[in-house]
């Protein structure tokens, strides 16, 4: 073992740990990607990846454009009259009001691609309801956070946008290869959960409901506006659109533009700061999202002036089941031990994953493998943002959150590596 790789490895190591302690994650990945290329008296390695992340037209047009919508909508209020659009049939269907509330907070989950926004407008509605139905508080806060998996159909989702462009792909023609994974996976999750509340006894039907028990939270409007909750699916709908009906090519951006629009148009909102924040949360975007991408890139790139990537190839050629094995695992215990799946899946996509040809495996398989699995152990942990947000919501600890989301994660895991 060369001093330079025996250095990568430490380095790694002590990544992970950094990561465990939810040190920032941009900052530790970048300082330990430019330590392993000094070390390997290749530092210009480390700048020329951070100048080539920066300015990837693809990925900032369709992040930065997917963002600031999302914070328009936000401005606007449409995301809570979407969900309450969708909440309001939910009052009465006893234990079916667990998959029911999933189902819902699922399709929210494709306009509202965030974890934490997502959880944040669904959250203060579904788990009130869900617990004055009979649910206990944890299975509750559970139920929301572990339907966010449909997002990845958002094509402004940043792991759609990267993955793609690896494997030269349109955006949405990524996701329509797995829209059928994807939507048996989010239906599964809502099978094993329905499993875990079972085994866990969640679910006593309440005895007496008051007048007004079943009311949602003071959140959501008293009265839904169809064409305020509407605005969230806008640009996914035309983009959807104009993928299978038409021979057009259409931009992330202009979908999302058309979309920041329509919802300008019928919320008439002042013009002004709807711009505001549409740029504010394009800025957020590069910041957090692009950020952690950049990020990950120059860690890539310590890794391979180092030798560590050549090393890996060369193991993966020679025997291709681990290259599986890495895409599903790999990030799936990073996200469990950083409650993060991005940190982990950008790295293993911008390092490993263009080689899959390699290893005998499509691009695009070896990284919609690490995204959704990074996915999956991110629900499986305790750090996890949403995991937090929800379990607070609930009045619960964030562990009984994952004694639930973990056993049914570790199942899809399996599922996920031996299906794709």
């Amino acid at each position: 073992m060369s001093l330079n790789i025996a250095f990568a490895l430490v380095t790694v190591l002590v990544t992970i740990y950094a990561l465990i302690k939810r040190y920032e994650t941009r900052c530790v990945l970048i300082v330990a990607g430019f330590a392993m290329a000094i070390f390997s008296l290749k530092p210009m390695i480390a700048f020329q990846q951070f100048d080539a992340s920066m300015t990837k037209a693809s990925l900032i047009i369709a992040i930065c454009s997917a963002m600031g919508f999302a914070a328009a909508i936000s401005l606007t209020k449409c995301d809570v009259h979407l969900v309450a659009l969708l909440t309001r049939p939910l009052k009465s269907l006893g234990v079916f009001l667990l998959p029911a509330c999933m189902a819902v907070t699922g399709i929210c989950a494709v306009a509202i691609p965030s974890t934490a926004g997502l959880c944040a407008a669904v959250g203060p509605s579904m788990i009130p309801i869900l617990i004055r139905s009979g649910f206990r508080p944890a299975i509750a806060a559970t139920a929301i956070v572990c339907s966010t998996t449909p997002a990845l159909l958002n094509p402004g989702v940043a792991h759609n946008v990267f993955v793609s462009k690896l494997a030269n792909m349109e955006v949405m023609e990524f996701i329509g290869q797995f829209t059928l994974p994807l939507v048996l996976f989010a239906a599964a999750t809502i099978a094993g959960l329905m499993i875990v509340c079972v085994a866990y006894r969640d679910y006593k039907k309440p005895q007496v409901q008051e007048k007004g028990e079943m009311q949602t939270a003071s959140n959501l409007p008293e009265k839904v506006n169809i064409f305020y909750a509407i605005a969230p699916l806008v640009p996914v709908v035309i983009l959807l659109y104009v993928s299978l009906y038409t021979t057009m090519k259409m931009s992330v951006a202009t979908a999302m533009l058309i979309g920041t629009a329509y919802a300008l148009a019928v919320t008439r909102s002042n013009p002004a700061e709807v711009t505001k924040k549409f740029f504010d949360g394009m800025g957020k975007g590069y910041a957090n999202i692009l950020g952690i991408i950049i990020a990950a890139g120059v860690f890539a790139a310590g890794l391979k002036a180092a030798g560590i990537i050549d090393l890996v190839v060369e193991s993966l050629t020679s025997a291709n089941h681990l290259a599986r094995i890495g895409g599903a695992f790999g990030p799936y215990i990073m996200g469990v031990l950083t409650g993060s799946g991005d940190a982990a899946a950008f790295a293993f996509n911008e390092a490993v994953t263009p080689n899959a040809p390699n290893f005998g495996l499509q691009i695009a398989d070896l990284g919609w493998l690490a995204v959704i699995c990074g996915s999956f152990g991110r629900l499986s942990s305790p750090l996890a943002g949403g995991v937090i947000l929800v379990a607070g919501m609930a009045g619960v600890n964030p562990m009984e959150v994952v004694k639930r989301s973990a056993p049914v994660m570790v199942c899809l895991l399996f599922a996920a590596y031996f299906l794709l």
